[in-house]
């Protein structure tokens, strides 16, 4: 009788032992997704704005080759 006594406490304070440490690895992992989930965000907002800075250079490339030509005619 004894020993199946000892045998359930064992048995429940392993069990509490291990919900405390699968608590906390559930907060790491979220804390970590939520870092991550931030990331992504913060790339696929770079990303939109990439092709737009693409058009907008070369507009400008544009313009400086125009500034570039008209000063060739005028010397």
């Amino acid at each position: 009788m004894e020993s199946i006594i000892t045998a359930i406490i064992t048995g429940a304070v392993t069990l509490v032992g291990v919900l405390i440490a699968n608590e906390k690895s559930q907060a790491v992992t979220e804390t970590k997704l939520d870092e991550l989930t931030r990331e992504v965000r913060e790339h696929n907002n770079f990303a939109r704005r990439m092709p737009v800075v693409e058009e907008q250079i070369k507009v400008i490339n544009h313009r400086i080759e125009d500034l570039e030509d008209s000063q060739k005619t005028r010397n």
